[in-house]
């Protein structure tokens, strides 16, 4: 009895403790939230082991209004000046800790930096690569046109086989194609081909098709020692733990990625003495070899880790947003959107279904498909959630003082869904981005899919390149059409450890999605060469 009364003192004194602590003395006591985040990390902790952190959030700012407190030392906001403030030029506020689980090979990459400045130094080696001149440069557009060309060809073949295509994994394909291409280089054993049916190709994204990677994130963000300690051991124990179900995951999310990436960089090296390309690798890596300067700012390890990383960035952004612009667009509610985006296509380049193949130039200026696209990412952004953000200095955000190393977030999820900037918020209207021009440019401040500041996003401009050519060319050639058994079925997007869906439907099959792709007229012309 004795010990069940010193054991219930002390979690009655533990709880004591944090409430002071948390509750009372606490400097953001006074910002609005339940009481039971502002306690303990782990009642959004709970939510996020659910996949639904970002849907929580997005939730207490409904409630709470445009400044939430989320957990004890976490603060969201949901405000174009809080935007500016956090993540604008000029921030003091820098990543924190989160983002060290995108490290490679034990090396700090262009995402993980911590420091701005340490960020805009390996920025400025990179950026030079991603500029629009750069990517829409003779042999990227050649790149982009094979990659286009193949997936075509896949949706031929994969249709007539089974009369639908599971594009979740497709677009994967596509997009691991295009971006092995671009970082590696076109006669690099770096270079994929996973669209033409290369089965250890598809097995390097296994681990990012697997569902089972929301999970293993939680694990990584909650307890990161524990989540490496368990991937340590060698293969019996690993195999005896996933047997009790104390593995997140069998294989760790992007093994397939770093295993792949690093032999490449490492053959690449050798190479480099016979006359570099024009691959992102290859223009690192002249700053390792001999001949180079001895000052080279990174060593052939920063390179594999940077080039493993645009490796994994290029694969699921690209390919959700396809997947997500695909699926709306073969909604029954949204054909009208499709019949309007394939009339563009036809008063471009002739009757659709010609065959004749757009190019990046000309897709990357058809005004409805940019509206089209844009309203996607707005519904659906490749990374939906919170970006965290913490400062050494106490500052202050919205009038409220937040102090040195509190969290502060803003997610482009609940920025997106502002029912006074967006009219009926989870209607897919591509139309809103066409409308009178102030109203689009209030909009457009809102728009927040590919970040801002010094860390937005540095390859928007190949992503786009890939994206309004590939489906300038499947509405040129196809209608699509979703499945009659799947009309109430959501393809369901693992980010970061939440799950998105389409909010209409109740029913969510992750990491699938099937499309019916009718053909307008015969492929003939535009695959012509490319199998």
């Amino acid at each position: 009895m004795i010990p069940i009364l010193c054991l219930g003192a002390l979690l009655f004194g533990w709880v004591l403790f944090h409430v002071h602590k948390n509750l009372i003395s606490s400097p953001l006591r006074h910002l609005l939230g339940p009481k039971s985040f502002a306690l303990t990390k782990w009642r959004l902790g709970y939510a996020e082991y659910r996949g639904m952190r970002t849907h929580c959030v997005n939730n207490l700012h409904k409630k709470y209004g445009e400044v939430v407190r989320v957990s004890p030392y976490e603060v969201s906001f949901s405000s174009l000046s809080a935007l500016r403030k956090i993540y604008g030029s000029g921030s003091q506020f820098e990543r924190d800790d989160f983002y060290q689980m995108f490290d490679a090979y034990d090396r700090k990459v262009l995402f993980s930096y911590s420091s701005g400045r340490e960020h805009r130094e390996r920025k400025k080696i990179l950026n030079s690569a991603y500029t629009k001149t750069a990517i829409m440069s003779p042999s990227n557009v050649d790149m982009v046109e094979e990659k286009v060309k193949d997936f075509l060809a896949l949706v031929q073949r994969d249709s007539s086989a089974t009369g639908a295509v599971e594009i979740f994994s497709a677009l994967h394909y596509f997009a691991m194609d295009s971006v092995s291409h671009f970082v590696y280089g076109a006669t690099s054993p770096g270079r994929t081909t996973a669209m033409k049916g290369t089965h250890e190709h598809r097995e390097i994204i296994d681990d990012m098709l697997d569902p089972a990677r929301r999970k293993l994130f939680w694990y990584a963000a909650f307890w990161p020692r524990l989540t490496e300690m368990l991937y340590a051991q060698g293969a019996i124990v690993q195999k005896s733990l996933a047997s009790f179900g104390l593995l997140p995951m069998k294989t760790p999310t992007y093994t397939g990625l770093r295993e792949h990436s690093f032999p490449v960089i490492q053959h690449l090296e050798t190479q480099q003495l016979l006359g570099p390309d024009d691959s992102l690798a290859s223009r690192l890596l002249a700053g390792t070899i001999p001949s180079a300067k001895a000052s080279a700012p990174m060593d052939t390890l920063d390179v594999a880790a940077e080039c493993s990383d645009h490796f994994l960035a290029g694969i699921d952004t690209t390919s959700n947003t396809l997947m997500w612009v695909i699926y709306q667009l073969s909604r029954p509610e949204n054909e009208g959107f499709q019949s309007k985006l394939r009339a563009e296509i036809q008063a471009l380049d002739g009757p659709a279904g010609s065959g004749t193949f757009i190019y990046p130039e000309k897709a990357g200026a058809l005004p409805y498909l940019d509206a089209v696209i844009r309203e996607t990412l707005r519904l659906h952004a490749p990374s939906p959630g919170s970006e965290p953000r913490w400062s050494t200095n106490d500052e202050i955000i919205e009038g409220y003082t937040i102090p040195r190393g509190t969290v502060v977030s803003i997610s482009p999820y609940t920025l997106h869904r502002q029912p006074q900037v967006f009219e009926n918020p989870l209607r897919f209207d591509p139309e809103r981005w066409l409308g009178p021009e102030d109203q689009v440019a209030e909009r457009k401040r809102w728009f927040w899919a590919f970040s801002s500041g010094a860390r937005m996003c540095i390859g928007v401009h190949l992503a786009m390149a890939e994206m309004t050519t590939l489906l300038a060319n499947i509405y040129q050639n196809y209608w699509t059409h979703i499945p009659s058994e799947y009309l109430q079925v959501s393809p369901g997007m693992s980010a970061r450890g939440d799950l998105f869906y389409d909010e209409h439907l109740s029913q969510v099959e992750e990491h699938k999605c099937w499309i019916q792709f009718v053909p307008i007229r015969a492929l003939s012309t535009c695959l012509q060469g490319c199998v």
